[in-house]
């Protein structure tokens, strides 16, 4: 078993990743190669809404800027296309820099274009000049009150929010695997099985702000090169696939460095909510937000959500501390 340190204080810079899918380019780019990838792809990964491009990341930016004004640097991961950060201050806009997929996958070159969240994840620690201690963020994830680092990090040791979960029933679902809500389960699943766990106790990562370690994502790359270049090929989501941050928090976990955070400090709007029960429910959920213990906000869907409640991107702006980004100009 590796043991990693678990007690250098280090400075924590933030990644976040990026696309513009509604972008002719990239819509161009994505219809042919799946035109041309030779078999059928999961639902999961070619669902739309995956890259679809809803000015989310000026929100999350701004949310970094007001709630965890101590980032040291903010890693934005892109392929070719930059995002317009005109309507952000002078001083967050200093911190940010932009990381492309061309220089991440130096030596897997032939695996681009891609369109796949998991291939990315797998090398975003290759980032020139990124810090040892680093929080990976999507960019429908935001702050909602302030937070400190040692809500992130413990020296080195990861701060992991997420449970303990049993995956054998899932297993033994033959309509499982075609599921495109439970794929991320099975990307779990892989990860974990790499770090010798099974389906019957792993750990499934909250959709929160994900702390990793540079150094750890490094000695995994090391130690399994023909899983990770087999992570990185896939141009589109596939069942063979892990998860690059459940791998990470298993290998912390194995090695004994890592904290389980047990409070409940974070809240998942989930694409289609609202759907299973009132709209008033879900808007009644969402207006209790400021002002309460979450620190963590995903929003999967953010047009949906606008559906059930018109407000939401005011009610957005709020609840991240305040912010009214002019809309980004449509690329395609």
């Amino acid at each position: 078993m590796t043991q990693f340190p678990a007690n250098r204080a280090e400075p924590i810079d933030a990644v976040i990743t990026w696309v513009n899918g509604n972008s002719n380019n990239h819509r161009v780019k994505r219809r042919s190669y799946m035109a041309d990838a030779g078999e059928v792809l999961h639902e999961n990964a070619i669902n739309p809404h995956r890259w679809l491009c809803n000015n989310e990341i000026l929100f999350c930016l701004q949310s970094i800027h007001n709630h965890a004004p101590w980032t040291r640097k903010i890693w934005i991961v892109v392929d070719e296309e930059t995002p317009d950060l005109s309507s952000l201050p002078l001083e967050l806009r200093a911190k940010i820099e932009f990381a492309f997929h061309r220089d991440l996958f130096r030596d897997f070159e032939e695996a681009l274009p891609t369109f796949n969240s998991l291939a990315i994840e797998s090398l975003i620690w290759r980032i020139e000049g990124l810090s040892e201690c680093f929080m990976y963020f999507n960019d429908d994830v935001f702050l909602t009150s302030p937070l400190l680092p040692t809500d992130m990090f413990r020296g080195a040791m990861p701060v992991l929010r997420g449970k303990w979960v049993d995956y054998r029933d899932l297993l033994a679902n033959t309509g499982a695997r075609d599921d495109p809500a439970k794929f991320n389960h099975f990307m779990q699943i892989n990860a974990a099985t790499l770090m010798g766990f099974d389906a019957t106790r792993l750990f499934a990562a909250a959709h929160v702000v994900h702390p990793l370690r540079r150094s750890v994502m490094l000695h995994l790359f090391d130690a399994h090169p023909q899983v990770f270049a087999n992570n990185i090929r896939h141009r589109f989501r596939d069942l063979e696939q892990f998860l690059p941050q459940g791998l990470h928090n298993h290998a912390c976990i194995l090695s004994g460095v890592a904290v389980l955070h047990e409070e409940n400090d974070h809240l998942h709007i989930k694409s289609g909510q609202g759907n299973d029960h009132t709209a008033a429910q879900t808007v009644d959920l969402l207006l209790g937000l400021p002002g309460s213990e979450i620190k963590f906000l995903c929003v999967n869907d953010l047009p949906q959500l606008e559906e059930i409640m018109p407000e939401a991107r005011d009610w957005l702006a709020q609840v991240i501390g305040g912010f009214s980004p002019h809309p980004m100009s449509d690329a395609g």
